[in-house]
This record gives C-alpha cells, sequence and structure tokens, in this order.
C-alpha cells in the first residue's frame, strides 16, 4: 500500500497529543523528499550480530593458512542410515582444558538429488540453559521454518551409499540421479565439499567463518565508570578475552532496547561457489539480477545483503537494503552449470559477496584462470539449516527448489488480466464511474482495489457507513462484466472500544504478546493496535471465520484481498517492525520468526477465503490475495507486488530486473506498481509504464493518496490510445499468460525469464536484466526505460531468427540489434521455432473471453519447424484438478509442412464435461510468420479433425500469402479452418 507516512494524521487514534496532530499537519503541507530514511535502518556494524561474523570472518582471514576453524566432527559419532548422516561436531572454546560445546550434525540425501546441512546445538536441544529477564521464550534453537517454508522433495534417497577415508579424515557420501552427486565431508576442520561428476560445485566452511554462538551464562565484569550490577565491558576487558561482549546481552536501536533473554546466539557460515562468476536471488532487493560483492570496491557495495522484512519508506535503488520480503535462496551460475542453496533461516540475516579472482597456475598448460564466488551467510538465531542444489542447469535449481518450497498458485484467470488502485477510491459510487469510464473509453480491466479508506475509521471488515453506503451493489455492477473488487485487509486490529473484532481477538488471546507476555500494543494506521498471531492454530481459525459473508457484512463472492503491512510494520516499533523480544504462539520470539510472519497471515487469508460460505464449498473459487511480506513458500499463496516505488524513469528500469529476480527465485506472480507510487508521472512515462506492465506477470496501476488521479483514460491522446493498446495486448495474449501460469504450478518455471536462464550457455548474457522472455513462448520483451528513447538494442543470445511481433520485420542473431521503439509501439520480439496462441476480439475483462475462438502464430524458426503449447480451464474453479481443462501441443513441420495438434491432458473424472462446455471453441485463424515463397501460388490447406471415429474427411481452408518486403519477412494467413481448440486435428499445407 503505502509507507507509514505521519501525513495521514485524521487516521489516528484520538490519543495523540495536539502536538503531534498539528506536526503531522504542518509534514501535509510540505513537499516530501522521495528518499529512504537511513537512521531509521541498522548497518551492520549496528547490528550486534552482523558485525560480531564480520570481524570474526576479518579474523579469520587475517589469519589466513594459519587459521584454525574450531569446529571439527567427531568421527565416533558418525553414522548412516537410509540416506542420512548423523554426527556431532565439537566446538573448541577453551584449548587450554579442551572444553568443547556439543552441535548434532545431520546431513539428508534426498531422492530428488538435493541435499541438506543442519546444525543444532544440544544443550539448548534439551532445554539445559536459563533464560534472564524471567524471560517465557523457548529456550531451543527455532526449528520450526520448515514446518511454514517446505511441503515436498522430502523423500529419502534409498541409492545413497557411505565410504570413509580414514588416511584422509573425510566421510564420502555418492547420491543422486545415477550416483552422479557426491559429498565430500572432512572432519577436522570440519567442512563439506559437494560435487558433481567429479568437480566441486560448491564448498562449506572452505574459509572457516563457520561460527554457531553457543548459550553461556552472563557472568558480570566489571567496568570502569559503571556501577556495580550494571551490563557492559570496558575496552580493555574486550581486548584480553578477545570477545566484545557490548551486544551480547541486551541492544539499542532507536529509543528501542531488545532485552536478548538467550544472549549471544547467531549461526554462520561460508559458502563458495568455485568457478562460479555469478550468483543471483536471495529476493527482495534493488540491485541487478547478477549480485554484486559487498566488501567495498569501485561499482561494488560496502554492505552485506540484509533479508529483514521491512516497511521501507520510499526506498532507494541499487541498494543492499533490506526490503519487504525475504527468499534466501541462491543460485550460482557459469557457462551451461548452475548450483544452488536455501538458507532455511526465518530470522534477520545478511550475505556477505567476495568474487575472488584465482590466477592461472603457470604449470596449467594454457588453462586460464578462474572466478571463485565466496559468500557468507549469518543470522541471529536458529539452525544453520541449508539445503543444496546441485542442478546441473537453472531450471533444475528452480525445479528443484519449488519442489521444496511448492510452486506457484495457478491463479483465477482474472487475476492476469489488467489491476485498478489507488490510495484511495473515496465513495462506492466513485468506484462505480471509474468503472463505467472504462467501458465508455473501450478499455479493458478486470479488478478494481480498494485502499484503507472504505472502511469504518480504519476497522477492517466493516465499511464507511458515508462513503460506502452501497457496497454490494458496487460488486454487483462489477459482476455484470466479470469484475472484481480487491479491498485491503491488514493484520493489525484497531484497539478500540465496541469494536467486535478486537474485543473478539483480546479476549481469546489470539494476538501478539510482549516480551512480559501480555499483548503487544503499538501503532499503525489506526493508532493504537493489536497485531494477530497467525502462527497460532486458534488465530488461523478465527480469522477464517471473519471473512464469511455473515461475519464480513457486504462482501460478495467477487471480494478478494489485499494483505498489506505484514512484515509486520509497527510505526512506533524498532526498525518500523515489532520488537524482537515479543512472544508468538509456543513463546517463539519474533527475532526467530520475523520473515515468516508476513507468510502466516496470507496463509490464513487464503484458508479463509476457502471458507466464506458452506453453500460454495462444491464449486470453490481459487482465492487472490495479494502480500507485501514474503518468504520461501509464500509463492504457493498469492501474488507479491515490489511495494512503494517512485514516479520515475530509474524506477521503472529497476522493476524490470526485481520481477526477474523474484521469477527465478521461485515467487514468480510479481509485479511493480505501474506509474509509480510517489509522484506524478509525466504522461510519456506513465505510457512506457503501461507497456512494460503488460509484461509483468502481475499487472496494477497505483498510485499515492496524495497524487493526481491517473486512470488510463484520463491521460489524453495520444497516451490513452497507446495505453488502450498495451492493454489490448496483454488481453490478447492472456492465452500464452495463462499457460505460462500453468507451467510455473507445475514445475516451478518463471514466468517472466531472464537471458541466462533462457541461454544458460550464452556468457555475454548472464547479467542482462533489462529484457526477458515469456514463459516458453519464444517472446522476447525489451520495455523502454529511457525518457525520449524511440529504439531499443535487443540482445539476441542464439542464431536463431527473431522478428518483430507487429510488423515481421527480420532480426538474425546472435548479437545486439537496434529495434525501433516509437512511443506507440513496445518493443518485441518472436524467436523463430515457437507457436503463440492469442485471442484477438476486445472484451472488457478477462471472464468474457472465455468462449472466444484462438490465432495461432506459427513462427517459423531456422530448422523450418516450430511448436508451442495452450492450456486452457475455467479460469475459476479447482475443478481442472479433477481433469477438467484443455492441454495441447502445436506442431509445425518443415519436413511434412504440417500443423499439428496433440493431446497432453491425463482424463479425469470430469475431462468429458469441461470438454463439453468447450466444443464450441475453435481455431478462427493460424498465422505463419516466415512462410516459404512456394506458398505463393497456393489458396488453400487441407484440414482434417479427429471426431467419434478419430478422424474426419479432410475439408479446405482459405490461405492467402504475403511477399516479404523491406526486411519484413513473408507470411501467411489460413483462415477459418474451423478445429475445435480441444480436439486432435491437422493442417495440411503440402496438399
Amino acid at each position: 500500500m503505502r509507507g507509514n507516512t505521519m501525513c495521514r494524521s485524521r487516521g489516528f487514534s484520538s490519543r495523540w497529543t495536539h502536538l503531534v496532530l498539528v506536526l503531522s499537519a504542518l509534514c501535509c503541507l510540505l513537499t516530501p523528499t522521495l528518499s529512504v530514511k537511513h537512521e531509521n535502518f541498522k548497518t551492520c556494524a549496528q547490528s550486534g550480530f552482523c558485525k560480531r561474523n564480520r570481524d570474526y570472518a576479518d579474523h579469520a582471514s587475517s589469519l589466513s593458512s594459519s587459521w584454525d576453524s574450531p569446529y571439527k566432527l567427531d568421527s565416533s559419532s558418525i553414522k548412516f542410515s537410509n540416506g542420512v548422516l548423523s554426527g556431532t561436531l565439537l566446538k573448541t572454546i577453551d584449548t587450554t582444558i579442551a572444553e568443547t560445546v556439543r552441535l548434532p550434525l545431520i546431513i539428508t540425501f534426498l531422492e530428488s538429488g538435493t541435499a541438506r546441512i543442519t546444525i543444532d546445538e544440544e544443550r539448548r536441544q534439551k532445554g539445559e540453559i536459563e533464560l534472564r529477564h524471567d524471560s517465557k521464550a523457548r529456550k531451543e534453537r527455532y526449528n520450526e521454518a520448515e514446518k511454514w517454508a517446505i511441503v515436498g522433495g522430502m523423500q529419502l534417497s534409498s541409492g545413497a551409499a557411505v565410504s570413509r577415508d580414514a588416511e584422509a579424515g573425510s566421510t564420502k557420501v555418492v547420491y543422486g540421479p545415477g550416483s552422479t552427486f557426491e559429498a565430500v565431508i572432512h572432519h577436522a576442520p570440519f567442512g563439506v565439499d559437494f560435487k558433481r561428476g567429479g568437480e566441486t560445485q560448491i564448498k562449506f566452511n572452505e574459509k572457516g567463518y563457520m561460527n554457531v554462538e553457543h548459550w553461556r551464562p552472563k557472568i558480570e565484569k566489571p567496568v570502569e565508570g559503571k556501577k556495580e550490577g550494571e551490563d557492559g565491558i570496558s575496552e580493555e576487558v574486550a581486548k584480553e578475552t578477545g570477545e566484545d561482549e557490548s551486544t551480547w546481552w541486551e541492544e539499542s536501536f532507536g529509543g528501542n532496547t531488545d532485552s536478548k533473554p538467550r544472549g549471544p546466539e547467531s549461526v554462520g557460515i561460508d559458502v563458495t561457489f568455485p568457478g562460479y562468476e555469478h550468483v543471483y536471488g536471495i529476493a527482495e532487493h534493488t540491485g541487478p539480477l547478477s549480485l554484486k560483492q559487498t566488501r567495498g570496491g569501485e561499482g561494488n557495495f560496502n554492505e552485506p545483503y540484509r533479508l529483514y522484512n521491512s516497511d521501507v519508506f520510499e526506498y532507494e535503488l541499487d541498494s543492499p537494503m533490506t526490503l519487504y520480503g525475504s527468499i534466501p535462496f541462491m543460485q550460482a551460475h557459469k557457462k551451461d552449470s548452475t548450483v544452488g542453496i536455501l538458507w532455511l533461516n526465518a530470522a534477520e540475516t545478511w550475505i556477505d559477496i567476495v568474487k575472488a579472482k584465482i590466477s592461472a597456475n603457470p604449470l596449467s598448460l594454457g588453462i586460464g584462470g578462474h572466478t571463485d564466488t565466496q559468500t557468507h551467510w549469518f543470522s541471529e538465531s536458529g539452525l544453520i539449516d541449508v539445503f543444496v542444489f546441485l542442478g546441473p542447469s537453472p531450471k533444475d535449481v528452480v525445479r528443484s527448489y519449488s519442489e521444496l518450497t511448492g510452486y506457484t498458485q495457478l491463479p483465477q484467470q482474472f487475476a492476469i488480466g489488467y489491476h485498478q488502485c489507488r490510495w484511495n477510491y473515496v465513495t462506492d459510487e466513485d468506484v462505480r464511474d471509474v468503472d463505467r469510464k472504462f467501458d465508455k473509453h473501450s478499455i479493458p480491466y478486470d479488478v478494481i482495489w480498494l485502499d484503507i479508506e472504505y472502511t469504518e475509521g480504519k476497522k477492517y471488515f466493516t465499511w464507511d457507513p458515508l462513503t460506502f453506503p452501497d457496497p454490494l451493489g458496487m460488486q454487483k455492477q462489477l459482476d455484470a462484466h466479470d469484475r472484481k473488487l480487491v479491498a485491503i485487509i491488514d493484520p493489525h486490529i484497531k484497539n478500540e472500544g465496541g469494536y467486535g473484532v478486537v474485543d473478539e481477538l483480546k479476549s481469546k488471546d489470539l494476538a501478539v504478546h510482549n516480551k512480559d507476555d501480555t499483548i503487544y500494543e503499538g501503532w499503525c494506521w489506526p493508532g493504537s493496535s493489536y497485531w494477530i498471531d497467525c502462527f497460532s492454530p486458534s488465530a488461523r481459525k478465527w480469522w477464517a471465520g471473519l471473512f464469511q459473508y455473515a461475519k464480513f457484512p457486504s462482501s460478495a463472492p467477487n471480494l478478494f484481498i489485499w494483505n498489506d503491512m505484514n512484515e509486520p510494520s509497527v510505526f512506533n516499533g524498532p526498525e518500523t517492525t515489532m520488537p524482537k523480544d515479543n512472544l508468538h504462539h509456543g513463546h517463539w520470539e519474533h527475532r526467530d520468526v520475523h520473515n515468516i510472519n508476513g507468510m502466516t497471515l496470507i496463509n490464513a487469508t487464503y484458508e479463509a477465503l476457502l471458507s466464506r460460505n458452506k453453500a460454495e464449498e462444491k464449486s470453490l473459487r481459487r482465492p487472490f490475495v495479494l502480500t507485501r511480506s514474503f518468504y520461501s513458500g509464500s509463492q504457493r499463496l498469492g501474488a507479491m507486488w515490489t511495494g512503494d516505488n517512485q514516479a520515475s524513469w530509474d524506477h521503472l528500469a529497476a522493476s524490470v530486473g526485481m520481477i526477474l529476480s523474484m521469477g527465478i527465485s521461485g515467487f514468480p506472480f510479481a509485479g511493480a506498481d505501474v506509474g509509480g507510487f510517489f509522484g506524478n508521472p509525466s504522461k510519456e512515462l506513465l505510457t512506457r509504464w503501461y507497456q512494460a506492465g503488460a509484461f509483468y506477470p502481475f499487472f496494477r496501476g497505483h498510485a499515492h493518496i496524495d497524487t493526481r488521479r491517473r486512470e488510463p483514460y484520463l491521460a489524453g491522446a495520444p497516451s490513452t490510445e497507446i495505453i488502450t493498446q498495451a492493454l489490448r495486448l496483454r488481453y490478447s495474449l492472456l492465452p500464452a499468460w495463462y499457460t505460462a501460469f500453468h507451467q510455473a504450478s507445475t514445475s516451478g518455471t518463471p514466468i517472466v525469464q531472464p537471458n541466462y536462464y533462457v541461454h544458460p550457455g550464452d556468457e555475454k548474457g548472464f547479467a542482462i536484466d533489462d529484457q526477458l522472455y515469456l514463459g516458453n513462448t519464444g517472446l522476447l520483451a525489451k520495455p523502454v526505460t529511457s525518457e525520449g528513447a524511440e529504439s531499443v538494442d535487443i540482445y539476441l543470445a542464439d542464431a536463431e531468427t527473431y522478428y518483430d511481433y507487429f510488423d515481421f520485420t527480420t532480426y538474425q542473431g546472435p548479437g545486439t540489434k537496434t529495434v525501433a521503439a516509437p512511443l506507440e509501439k513496445i518493443p518485441i520480439l518472436m524467436q523463430g521455432g515457437h507457436i503463440i496462441p492469442r485471442r484477438e476480439r476486445p472484451r472488457r475483462s478477462s471472464g468474457l473471453m472465455k468462449f472466444d475462438p484462438f490465432t495461432l502464430v506459427v513462427v517459423l524458426g531456422n530448422s523450418g519447424d516450430a511448436e508451442g503449447e495452450l492450456y486452457l480451464d475455467d479460469g475459476e474453479s479447482f475443478e481442472y484438478e479433477a481433469g477438467a481443462y484443455i492441454h495441447r501441443k502445436f506442431a509445425y513441420s518443415g519436413t511434412t509442412l504440417t500443423l499439428s495438434s496433440e493431446d497432453l491432458s491425463i482424463e479425469g473424472k470430469k475431462t468429458k464435461q469441461y470438454l463439453q462446455t468447450m466444443m464450441d471453441v475453435r481455431v478462427e485463424k493460424i498465422i505463419i510468420i516466415g512462410a516459404p515463397e512456394s506458398w505463393k501460388t497456393k489458396s488453400e490447406v487441407g484440414v482434417s479433425e479427429e471426431g467419434a471415429n478419430k478422424s474426419t474427411p479432410v475439408k479446405k481452408a482459405a490461405l492467402s500469402w504475403h511477399a516479404a518486403s523491406g526486411g519484413k519477412a513473408a507470411w501467411a494467413v489460413v483462415r477459418n479452418p474451423a478445429v475445435a481448440i480441444g480436439k486432435g486435428w491437422k493442417v495440411d499445407f503440402a496438399s
């Protein structure tokens, strides 16, 4: 929605003093400078555990070869059974008396080829520690991230085999497909090398940065200048002991003090990718797709990448700062090889990246040097819990990750249409008027959104009776054209007497608690607020009940939900979020679960939308939920957007790379606020942003309450007409988009894909993040992101032929090609060898297109062949799970000169019923790009379609051929082949 600006003073409780109200009013009179308030967020030096782990790494590096990591695997403790290796790591903490800490180790090998390393702390597993401040917090290290993030792929490897090398002091496990993967576990010092095909791909603890801050009691030490009993440690004591305890026992920032009842407990380890120069992922950040180094130097960052979900108001670009969501999944890529890791930890996490140039050995007979990417991961609490993916391709790594954390949901079709939003549509009549004006100007859209102003006094599950007196009538008007309404509902509940929702929240004890284990009170949009604790099963059940039509008055089946501010955002909290020593269900500290918090809310909301009314249960609609905060696994539940961006060309340009990063991080249903949330875009910027947004998986226009209205019909000529064409392009390509969403929902395939993912052997394209491919369609788009641009340079990675989407101008790869891009044109190329399904009849919404005919665009490649897919279902329900869908493969053979349709579906209980409803949906046109000149005199083609007897007599369809000219390819059109989209058929161009 929006950052925590204080200018909206009327939304706050009457408890605010007159002075605060006056200051807020004065704030509203000022034009805000769009710049993140860095002082509100920690740097690594201000985060105790981050500084400690960085210092630890610096200390190890300074000693280099003489550094002796204190972590060793007790060889006598090693056991192996059914794909699981277990043992005990011993951390030496006092060499003079051989004092050690016992750390249970489990390395799990899965049937999928994925491996997992887990390191815990024995004393805390057994609860043999004491907490300070009489804390009620759990004594164990947090071990439930798996419960929220992991949903599959955990079958143990039956073929994994172990062997030991006593002389080398190592244990080897062979596993994976064809037993081509190896894990070599070094005992002293502890480390693990993961190999594929005999070559080392990933190294754990090669640099010796592993650090598990074990539990220890606080021992009061005399500090000069402090009274007896006060915490602290002098610089002299720190120098003598080699440890600075100043942030071990409590830590203050921004006027808040973290009590740290368990003391220091961070975990860290270095992970090296030998020979890999590019690493990607760890979304969400604003920097380039290929992640930068973080230890300084020209063009690099000086800070580690941070994962700590936060409401970062007016975030800046090209920064490793934390944003709203965290996906601790990283891929490393080199020519024709990809590997990756998932750091399964929900606490605040930082990642350093260093790219070390390794010179060639003079005796290597001409073999050149290489680059090792060295990463250092450290989290404030929890376990070391890391999944390892050995690829070998980007598709393999993303698929393996998605198998564990879940594939993106297959949304209702309306969700991939266009969404119209702003903060705020002020009345229900305002909503109706916007809806009518879209129709008046023949502009398609599917969803209109309501921000917080629709509520009565910022109380969720209510409507303002003065401004929204007829919400059901409003939703009924939208439903007449198959349109939807999305309303915002945040996790903070207004603390106001007589408000039934908060009364129940308190009486049933379903809110987050403070460190004293009583209800936590903070401040957000309503003023004084409580936060639902969706880690609690009882709270989730209660939350679901609130969405029932009887409990949420005037809500209708075409109403869906936006969960914002769910990091959680707390205006008066440390770093604009919840204190780390707050307590959640099960008495886990907030520090342990912070990055998962947002996912628990959308999980509860998703389930709530499934149970709004028992009468709907037999024909359930798929829920739609938008979230701002997310973690690994959130992709199962809905869509995300990149938060409060700015109406600037730089933010438009950055959006493409951010969305690509989300896709390869396993969360492909991603978008950015079209037009920019803050500020007023120029007409040119707004137009170009709509053209870019037409290639976001989640396509929504949104704006701040202080911006001018900017619905597309207000832009004026020629912008309105150009924006309308961009929207119609999106709608015509919905069959291709929906097919890409289906692929994502079954294999994890990113919906929009960067160059390295599509062309993993093309080293020149590994860092490209300003152009994208749409699924497996071969459509390559490069949005215009520079003011006044009339052309763009598009990089072609292969030797294939590409064609301009609109006029069929031919471009031959590989290399960089300049493509004309006047304001009215989106630079889109079609890669040869693909068949693209689309629907070309303009409609008001996607729901009205359900029975429209199809056009197939056959883009002939260098081989003369082409193929593509179409996935189709009712676009609403879960009946596709029972076979109610169409899935066809289209293939054109340059040898036989035939185009055919092949069934890829698996028959289920509802297949025949669904096919019956679609029996009249036909292919109305076939366009062949790069049609051979031999067709010049051809006026018709033969068409045959399977029937009751699997075939019918050949019929004829008209063919027209158009010659190549002016650099444009020849093309042909078959009109009205009249074949059913759900049947098998063949078009014969040789007859």
